[in-house]
């Protein structure tokens, strides 16, 4: 069933893939580079980004997504990205279908606990990939690399959802 959170969700997934086919043709001086004020070079907020939204996923149903990418295992190059986004992509909207919104989570990070509300990490899964798509789409246009449109309409638009923008 489509609902506004579902295509929340479906909009974050395409603005993912999206951005990483913007990426697909970047050379790896350019996949390194950075700007003040962002994560970090292209490459590592990329793979931030999609390590992170995988941890969401983790968090809000207890799977872990198939062959796990992490900060820590370095830069695994836009193809297993891809892939990975395409899987978290398709469990976040998910669970946006079954609308967690009551569910309580509980759990621990290590030494710490932690109980709160489903809602809690999908907006911080929402807030976080727009955050990190910006800073890699300044880095873009500071390299002078055109930078895909994510925005609303552009979705809006590929989807076919009617509306006036004139």
């Amino acid at each position: 069933m489509k609902t506004t959170l579902v295509d929340l969700f479906t909009h974050n997934k395409w603005a993912n893939l999206r951005l990483l086919a913007a990426c697909a043709g970047l050379e790896e001086a350019q996949l390194k580079a950075s700007a003040p004020g962002t994560y970090g070079n292209i490459a590592d907020t990329l793979l931030h980004l999609l390590a992170a939204e995988a941890r969401y996923v983790t968090l809000l149903t207890g799977r872990v997504l198939d062959d796990p990418i992490h900060e820590r295992k370095g830069f695994p190059g836009l193809d297993v990205l891809r892939e990975h986004a395409v899987q978290s992509g398709d469990a976040l909207i998910g669970v946006a279908q079954d609308d967690p919104y009551e569910a309580i989570l509980k759990g621990s990070f290590g030494e710490r606990t932690y109980k709160m509300r489903a809602v809690v990490p999908l907006v911080q899964a929402i807030h976080h990939a727009g955050e990190h798509r910006d800073q890699v789409m300044t880095i873009l246009g500071q390299l002078g690399v055109e930078q895909p449109d994510l925005s609303g309409w552009a979705y809006a638009t590929e989807m076919g959802y009617d509306y006036d923008a004139s």
